[in-house]
């Protein structure tokens, strides 16, 4: 192997690291993330609220999308991300509903 294919190697083993890093990290906060949403989700159910708030989804959205493009993030992956969250949250909300 050449310095320069060894280098490479080398710089590839530290991104290919990071990487894993802040999958562990996503991971982490999404679980962290849905502990709070499924509390939000028992007040609701025991108070009789709906499951979605369409103004509060709104605003995340509004939120994530200004906090991707501070990020140098692509606004509309970002979008598509909450998005997908939000709607696994909703379904738990409608679950907790369904229980009480």
């Amino acid at each position: 192997m050449t310095d320069h294919a060894a280098r490479a190697a080398e710089l590839l083993a530290g991104h290919r690291a990071s990487i894993d890093r802040l999958d562990a990290i996503l991971v982490y906060t999404l679980a962290e993330r849905f502990k709070h949403t499924q509390a939000v989700g028992r007040l609701k159910a025991e108070h009789g609220l709906p499951p979605s708030d369409k103004a509060r989804e709104a605003q995340q959205i509004e939120r994530l999308e200004w906090l991707a493009k501070e990020a140098d993030l692509d606004p509309e992956f970002a979008k598509k991300f909450l998005g997908f969250v939000i709607q696994e949250v909703i379904r738990h909300h409608q679950r907790h509903q369904n229980q009480t």
